[in-house]
């Protein structure tokens, strides 16, 4: 009888690679912005999940995209920026 076994490899990083590189954080640090103000447009869809559609809710949405479109244009217009991840084709 022959047995099947399956070679894994590891998936996880070891020790030293856990931390992010100095030049992650800085990628993180630029991009916070963006990030905060998707953040805000997601709470502001949740909290107009919750209950009937009303004028406030479509309003706060609608300030929070605005927020969050003219956050990834600052972004996207920083020198040294190639591409935003995420971001419209």
């Amino acid at each position: 009888m022959n047995h099947i076994v399956t070679v894994e490899q590891v998936v996880t990083a070891f020790a030293p690679d856990i931390e992010p590189t100095d030049a992650e954080l800085d990628a993180i640090e630029l991009e916070l912005p963006a990030i905060l103000s998707d953040v805000d447009l997601l709470d502001a869809q949740i909290t107009a999940m919750d209950r009937p559609a009303n004028e406030l809710d479509a309003r706060r949405i609608r300030r929070a995209r605005h927020r969050a479109l003219a956050a990834r244009r600052e972004l996207s217009n920083q020198s040294g920026i190639e591409a935003v991840p995420g971001g419209a084709a």
